[in-house]
């Protein structure tokens, strides 16, 4: 971990390595689906519903990855559990991610139904950034990934409308 800039308190602007760890964990779903053969794959064919929630989606979402690379709490090493909270957190956050895995399982094996995507493949991505920010002090992430849930869900639940 490194610390460039002191941003407030004990929040720095920096680099952590193990957010760039945690953000190619969350996207190996993306990086195995065209290995597959899939028969429908409605998440990477919707069509557009709003340009406006597509381009705060895109922002937030780009937002809470280079603010869990980018913004590093003072106290934190590179990998840090020390009392419950952060135990909690961390584990919270590995527990979204494997239900993330889970529901992208479900989606290749042909289960793409309106629950499996919006709850397993929309929900928790954001909800993964949200108790990393949690789990890393990073109160930034934390309610910018709480804004990316919002606008991913009400953006791509109205894009599987349209479809």
């Amino acid at each position: 971990m490194v610390k460039w800039i002191k941003l407030f308190k004990n929040q720095y602007l920096g680099f952590w390595i193990g957010g760039v760890v945690l953000f190619v964990l969350q996207e190996v779903p993306y990086l195995i689906m065209p290995l597959l053969k899939l028969r429908t794959n409605p998440i990477m064919n919707m069509q557009e519903s709003s340009v406006v929630l597509n381009t705060c989606e895109k922002i937030l979402g780009s937002l809470c990855i280079a603010l869990m690379v980018f913004i590093v709490c003072d106290e934190k090493k590179i990998f840090s559990i020390r009392g419950t909270k952060e135990l909690l957190f961390f584990s919270i956050s590995m527990g979204i991610l494997l239900l993330n895995f889970f529901g992208w399982f479900l989606y290749f094996i042909g289960h793409q139904n309106i629950f499996v995507m919006m709850f397993f493949i929309v929900a928790l991505p954001p909800l993964y950034y949200v108790f990393i920010g949690l789990w890393r002090n990073n109160i930034i992430l934390t309610i910018t990934g709480c804004m990316f849930l919002g606008v991913h869900f009400i953006h791509v639940l109205g894009n599987l409308k349209m479809g």
